[in-house]
């Protein structure tokens, strides 16, 4: 793969660019493949080729049925091409071929999802009394520019395109520089499903040039954004000079509480998915644990026995501890780390990054002992670290879970359903867990509240994310 060259999608063709961005491996921080870098003069096509393409009506002209069966066909090549593309997003990546190809059977299935709803995009009729008919309906935004983050690419990507071309929408995806050949491999499926030209577009450019390019033009009409507050900031701003609708998914600093009737194998397992998974870059890991006092220290040893027990080691290897995405990532985790220690948590376990390896991993980490008002509880790591916040009593915890800007997931750990109930109410989140992280799916509703962003995604709630709501209303002579 060292010698393979990628590039971009615009206006149905793949195009080179001057320049050319090398792509390094996380597991050992060698070349795996070169990319053409986008150019303004590239994101400029793109726009056209896509503004184009709305304004036609190629995507809605034909009847839904159409566009249903446009997203089975592309869900069916996606599935063709999954083991190709597994190998490529794990070299690129640093994730594991299990969940390289996991990616792309999720792409899949948000395409057959949202093709059953293709067709189903309904509007109402109002009554207004004799003389009048009145009704609504849903149009499509028009373009849809979708900025992709590198922990996820695929499936992200996937979970956004999906209904925007169920719903009518021409697309410009901008790929993530440190992972974006995932995506080229994604674009080959949708390429086979015979789109119409400039349905999809995808680019790989400097975000400073290209992407502040695209998110300030007048001809972008929604902008779908997924990575790290400033950035989300930032487009907000360009965003708000053309009144663009946006949606934007910002990250997390997400609480499980553990009661003391918690399972402790419901919790242990919730643990290791919840924070070790993807090496803890996840926007809606379990980066905080708040276990009631009565069972603190037990819970906290059996999580560390745990985490001991973890193999650290590349992709390939199927390892449980996978490389982080850069030297830059594995760095701002270590210095986290340190700055924890100062404010005095204590490490149980891991702390610092594996010193003896060529690639970029960061030992699992548990620190104990920690106070809800440190560093660590409130500034969103993404890595394998875990912060462990004993509480008393109900009330506490639910304050310490909503004690940070943040507000994407939640999880309660309890045997008791009416606890469950009760504090999932009260939880400051936009999907709360009960017994087990991460046990929603595609069916259901994904967003945050304050720092974490606004909008949802996934579920039939996203698809109205991709339209407008018109209303006719008509005076009918004669009555």
């Amino acid at each position: 793969m060292t010698t393979q060259h990628w590039l971009n999608f615009i206006d149905g063709e793949w195009v080179d660019s001057a320049e050319r961005l090398t792509i390094l491996a996380p597991a050992h921080n060698q070349p795996v493949a070169t990319i053409a870098q986008a150019s303004v003069a590239d994101a400029d096509r793109a726009l056209e080729a896509a503004r184009r393409c709305a304004d036609s009506g190629e995507l809605t002209r034909a009847r839904p049925a159409q566009r249903v069966t446009w997203l089975l066909e592309i869900a069916a090549q996606i599935r063709a091409i999954a083991n190709e593309g597994a190998q490529v997003l794990c070299a690129e990546n640093g994730k594991t071929l299990r969940d390289a190809k996991g990616e792309f059977d999720e792409a899949a299935r948000y395409f057959e999802y949202y093709a059953g709803m293709a067709d189903k995009i309904e509007g109402t009729s109002i009554p207004l009394g004799n003389g009048y008919m009145d009704f609504t309906v849903y149009d499509p935004m028009g373009v849809s520019l979708q900025i992709v983050p590198w922990n996820f690419p695929v499936s992200i990507c996937a979970r956004s395109l999906a209904p925007a071309l169920a719903a009518g929408n021409a697309v410009i995806i901008k790929s993530p520089e440190l992972s974006p050949l995932g995506l080229c491999v994604l674009l080959k499926a949708l390429e086979r499903a015979s789109l119409p030209r400039g349905a999809v577009n995808l680019l790989c450019g400097r975000g400073r040039d290209v992407g502040a390019h695209m998110v300030s033009s007048k001809h972008i009409d929604q902008i779908v954004f997924t990575g790290s507050v400033p950035t989300g900031q930032s487009i907000l701003r360009a965003a708000a000079e053309n009144a663009v609708p946006s949606v934007m998914e910002l990250g997390g600093k997400s609480a499980a509480v553990v009661f003391a009737d918690a399972d402790r194998e419901q919790v242990l397992n919730s643990v290791r998915d919840g924070i070790f998974f993807n090496a803890g870059q996840v926007c809606s890991a379990m980066s905080r644990i708040l276990i009631h006092r009565s069972i603190y220290d037990e819970v906290v040893d059996a999580i560390v026995a745990m985490v001991e027990t973890l193999h650290i080691g590349p992709g390939e290897e199927n390892a449980d501890i996978t490389p982080v995405i850069s030297a830059a990532q594995l760095k701002g985790i270590e210095a986290l780390c340190r700055q924890a220690q100062e404010e005095g948590a204590v490490v149980a376990t891991g702390g610092e990054g594996v010193s003896d390896r060529s690639g970029h991993f960061m030992r699992p980490t548990v620190f104990r002992d920690v106070t809800p008002q440190m560093s660590i509880a409130q500034v969103e790591v993404f890595g394998p670290v875990l912060a462990a916040i004993a509480f008393d009593s109900e009330e506490e915890a639910i304050a310490i879970a909503n004690g940070t800007d943040f507000g994407l997931v939640a999880g309660v750990f309890t045997l008791d359903l009416n606890r469950a109930l009760r504090c999932s109410r009260r939880l400051r989140a936009g999907q709360v867990f009960v017994n087990e992280w991460y046990a929603g799916g595609i069916e259901t509703p994904f967003g945050g509240v304050g720092l974490s962003g606004f909008g949802r995604e996934k579920g039939q709630e996203a698809l109205y994310s991709y339209v407008r709501t018109k209303n006719l209303a008509i005076r009918v002579k004669g009555e």
